[in-house]
Formats: structure tokens, C-alpha cells, sequence
């Protein structure tokens, strides 16, 4: 994400977090209800920045003095392409053939062990690979 480019301002933040819950406050405002998701980021010896990613429905502006950065949620669509362009389909096959926990007669049982196979993967869980191929 770029820098934003706004001169340097501050404002008073507070963040409460209590368990899976935050209080986000901007100069006293609580905008809480405004946030999907938020990080607090400091590097030794510079001013915090704290990105905030905002709720789809938030409508409000903002106004202030804060250096707030505001994020999208990425777009998995590339990251998904390239993930599934870099698997070779034997493997694939071989793979999701060898998964007995999914072949259980029901309708779409291959279907079902490639798509789970698939999300292993994307996981980053390599061992069924390796146990098949250990066969």
C-alpha cells in the first residue's frame, strides 16, 4: 500500500481491545462500528500508523487530523490463479485417489477430495503428498 500523501498530522487514538472486541477511538470519536479490521504498526523513533480496513456498509467520511491509512481487502482472484496454475494434475489425481477419508459413496466424493485436497494445499499441508508418494 502507498505511503499516503496527506502532511504529516496527528490525532489521539485509542484502541481497546477486550478479547475478540475493540473500542477504536479517533479523537474521541468512537468509530468501532465503521471497522472490519485494524493494525497498529510503529517503527523505532516514528510516528505509529494505524491502517484501517472499513466495514462495505460505512458511509460516513472522515474528518481529522490522524494518520490513518485506509485499506480494500485484496482481491484473491489473482492469487488464486496462480496457486492453481502452478499444480500439475497428476499429482492432483494421484492425490486426491489416494485420500480414503473422503470415498465413501456418496455423490461427488472425487470432486469433493480434489477441492480438499486443493485447500490443503493452499494451506500449505504438504503431507498427503508425501504419504502418497511414500506408497
Amino acid at each position: 500500500m502507498d505511503t499516503p500523501t496527506t502532511p504529516e498530522r496527528t490525532s489521539h487514538v485509542r484502541i481497546a481491545a477486550t478479547g475478540p472486541a475493540a473500542r477504536l477511538e479517533l479523537d474521541g470519536r468512537d468509530i468501532s462500528s465503521q471497522v472490519a479490521a485494524y493494525t497498529l504498526n510503529q517503527r523505532a523513533g516514528q510516528l505509529p500508523e494505524l491502517l484501517l480496513l472499513l466495514n462495505p456498509a460505512t458511509v460516513e467520511g472522515w474528518e481529522g487530523t490522524a494518520r490513518v491509512a485506509i485499506g480494500e481487502a485484496p482481491d484473491p482472484g489473482p492469487a488464486a490463479v496462480r496457486f492453481l496454475a502452478a499444480i500439475d494434475p497428476g499429482e492432483l489425481e494421484r492425490a486426491a485417489l489416494g485420500r480414503h477419508d473422503l470415498m465413501d459413496g456418496r455423490s461427488s466424493e472425487f470432486t469433493r477430495a480434489l477441492l480438499l485436497q486443493l485447500g490443503e494445499w493452499a494451506a500449505g499441508n504438504w503431507s498427503v503428498l508425501d504419504e502418497n508418494e511414500a506408497a
